[in-house]
């Protein structure tokens, strides 16, 4: 019986009898069996392998919450779904007539299954004939999406499947604090170092992952990128660069080496606080390991320079020759639970089914094709996902918002500016189950089911799709968002095109993605089922021959760029956005805890979960803390250039003495984060802003 908050006992909600499926949340997607109430672990699902953290094992407790949505909302009543759907459509119809097709916009989730994601794209571009969509995946990890095109030619969480880090001699996480965003990854670290291999953690505080490792990095907030300048720069000149791999796999290095040579340790040590002795030992510790990893996570990638950072970490593992080596490699630790499968298939605002972009004819035409439409009729690139929350009821922003799987009132940066934005809209319409803070906004709020209670594909960091069951009958009166975009669409004259039926939504998702980047075609319900999951790429093969195995190491053999080698590029370190000064002294850093996920909409109402986490808390320096007259259980006041937020002091020597830490799963964190975006990605700077900290008078602490 499990003994830890990481691994605590289940807490077993009733639900009907079920079968074989996947976790709700991140996107380890462990595998589990919800069975006359009861979830328990699979032990077939290589990433989870029987294990799972609190939040697998509590997940059936949000299948009968009491909170549960069960009827359309409109304007905070009860309604008939003929009646909210029938006024969501002639609504849309009003605002499309006055302000063109973009004056409705469509906002996604990186939760959404990979059927809904690209029915939601294809319905916004085929229905709506909108260019306004994008998705919350965008504040994920976008910048380590675009790091890893221009590098690879391909973005794919983990190049490799998880199990390869197992066997690693040396692993190090840039901004990846798995221990408490995916729990059961660690056991993959620990049979790493039960083997004799060696952890490496970069992370302005000491985390639980920081803990477990053999060397803590701890940077100043927004200075990762120096950092990785200045561990190539010891690699080269320590001899640990693999100048045949180099010579035979890459481009571009020769201007990355002179780049790096202004970066030399002191330098290094001087901007981002971690000792040169580090430095270098972490550089012998890679340089020196047959197998070696390096992995990033948000926490170099919510930057302004994010995809810099990613970069020059990337650049980092090219030198060491690691990515395309069996049992070495680049990845990113991608956060949502279809984080990967999310983005590939036509959420985000420049992108077609299979990673296509939209603006390339011959990606229009052949997804065109399969839609049965005319490519000229398929809108261009649109709004990132902060700019276009940014936009909405401004003039020539969009005027309307369907939104699908996303609580951006809890999770976008600069929060209390998107709440404005979203109240000016003339039509918010947000499907959901619960009625999150966004969903409370809303004109018309439309029930919808939830992860056990209806079938789906997801993919998962390592690129190896899943097929989630449905293992729970869904409460009567809700819909699954199949059947909510089928409805609407049936009221706009099309819905014969969009069928809700999720494997044949599946099989038209296969044909739109062949011959794309992320080929879905040669994969289906029955190989996920037999093979518990297939990797991406997998093209479809003719009548006669043997289906394509699938691609858990697309990188052996060449690189998918035009002359099969990966690409160097020279960046180089700039600072936040925003710095810390006079009037805001102190950095703000955010994250998550072990406890919650994302905007906190499901974890929040679990009743285990937010025992073991109740509130929003600000993490202090004992120094910080003793100049400002705090002690712990104070209340605290966070202020910034944007706002304000309040939270119960916690003190201990696990973050920086310039740093505070706040989790971002209450809303109030992201009122203060800065949405300066990243020029490539768009991703906004979480990660990094400048606050004041005070102490709440009257507000004392209990010791």
């Amino acid at each position: 019986m499990p003994t830890s908050l990481s691994d605590p006992a289940p807490v077993i909600a009733q639900v009907p009898a079920g079968s074989a499926t996947h976790c709700p949340y991140c996107a380890l997607q462990c595998g589990m069996y919800v069975t006359d109430g009861q979830i328990t672990p699979r032990e077939d699902i290589p990433a989870n392998a029987g294990g799972l953290c609190q939040k697998g094992w509590t997940a059936a407790e949000l299948l009968s919450s009491p909170e549960r949505l069960t009827t359309p909302l409109l304007h905070g009543r009860p309604a008939g779904w003929d009646e909210a759907l029938g006024f969501v459509a002639d609504r849309i119809g009003a605002v499309r007539a006055e302000h063109g097709p973009d004056g409705v916009a469509v906002f996604g989730g990186g939760g959404l299954t990979n059927e809904k994601a690209y029915q939601l794209g294809k319905f916004a571009r085929v229905a709506l004939r909108t260019s306004q969509i994008d998705y919350n995946g965008r504040f994920c990890m976008s910048s380590a999406a675009a790091a890893a095109n221009r590098a690879f030619g391909m973005d794919r969480g983990l190049p490799f499947p998880i199990t390869d880090i197992d066997r690693a001699d040396a692993v190090l996480l840039a901004g990846v604090n798995v221990a408490e965003t995916m729990p059961p990854f660690v056991r993959h670290l620990s049979e790493m170092r039960a083997g004799g291999g060696r952890l490496i953690v970069v992370d302005p505080r000491l985390t639980q992952t920081a803990r477990r490792a053999d060397l803590h990095l701890q940077v100043t907030p927004g200075t990762d990128l120096a950092l990785a300048l200045g561990l190539l720069h010891i690699a080269v000149a320590d001899g640990h660069a693999d100048l045949g791999y180099l010579e035979s796999r890459t481009t571009g290095f020769e201007a990355v080496r002179t780049s790096v040579s202004a970066w030399w340790p002191e330098r290094v040590e001087r901007v981002t606080g971690v000792p040169v002795a580090l430095m270098r030992e972490a550089v012998r510790i890679l340089g020196e390991a047959s197998r070696a990893m390096v992995l990033t996570g948000r926490g170099a990638e919510q930057h302004a320079k994010g995809t810099d950072t990613v970069t020059a970490f990337v650049n980092l593992a090219l030198a060491l020759g690691l990515p395309g080596r069996e049992g070495s490699g680049y990845g990113c630790v991608t956060g949502q639970g279809n984080g990967q499968g999310g983005r590939e298939h036509g959420q985000k605002a420049d992108q077609l089914p299979g990673y296509r972009k939209i603006d390339d004819p011959a990606a229009r035409e052949h997804v065109a094709a399969v839609w049965g439409v005319d490519p000229a009729d398929l809108p261009g690139p649109g709004r990132s996902a902060y700019e276009l929350l940014d936009s909405l009821g401004t003039p020539g922003g969009p005027k309307a918002l369907l939104l699908f799987g996303s609580n951006p009132l809890v999770s976008a940066p600069r929060a209390g500016h998107v709440a404005e934005r979203l109240a000016g809209l003339d039509l918010l319409v947000v499907s959901d189950f619960v009625l999150s803070e966004t969903a409370a906004m809303a004109d018309v709020v439309l029930p919808t089911t939830q992860w056990a209670e209806e079938a789906g594909t997801m993919t998962n960091l390592e690129g190896r799709v899943l097929l989630r069951r449905r293992a729970a009958e869904p409460p009567e009166g809700v819909r699954t968002d199949l059947e909510i975009l089928r409805g609407l669409a049936d009221r706009m004259g099309c819905g014969e095109r969009f069928p809700t039926d999720p494997r044949t939504v599946f099989d038209e998702l296969r044909a739109a993605s062949a011959g794309g980047v992320a080929d879905y075609s040669g994969i289906t319900y029955e190989r996920i089922a037999a093979e518990t999951g297939v990797f991406w790429p997998c093209p479809a093969t003719g009548a006669g021959e043997e289906p394509h195995p699938g691609t858990p190491r697309p990188f052996l053999d060449r690189f998918p760029t035009p002359d099969g080698r990966a690409r160097m590029i020279a960046v180089e370190h700039r600072p936040p956005a925003e710095d810390v000064d006079e009037e805001f002294p102190v950095y703000l850093t955010s994250g998550r805890v072990l406890a919650h996920y994302q905007s906190g909409a499901q974890t929040r109402r679990i009743r285990p979960l937010t025992q073991a986490a109740p509130e929003l808390f600000v993490e202090l320096h004992p120094e910080l803390a003793e100049r400002l007259g705090v002690a712990p259980g104070d209340m605290v006041r966070v202020r910034g250039r944007r706002g304000a937020a309040e939270g119960v002091a916690r003190v201990n020597d696990a973050i920086r003495p310039d740093t505070v830490f706040m989790p971002f799963h209450w809303e109030g964190v992201n009122r203060l984060t800065n949405p300066a975006l990243d020029p490539v990605s768009r991703m906004p700077e979480f990660k990094v802003c400048a606050v004041a900290v005070e102490r709440l008078a009257g507000e004392e602490g209990v010791a």
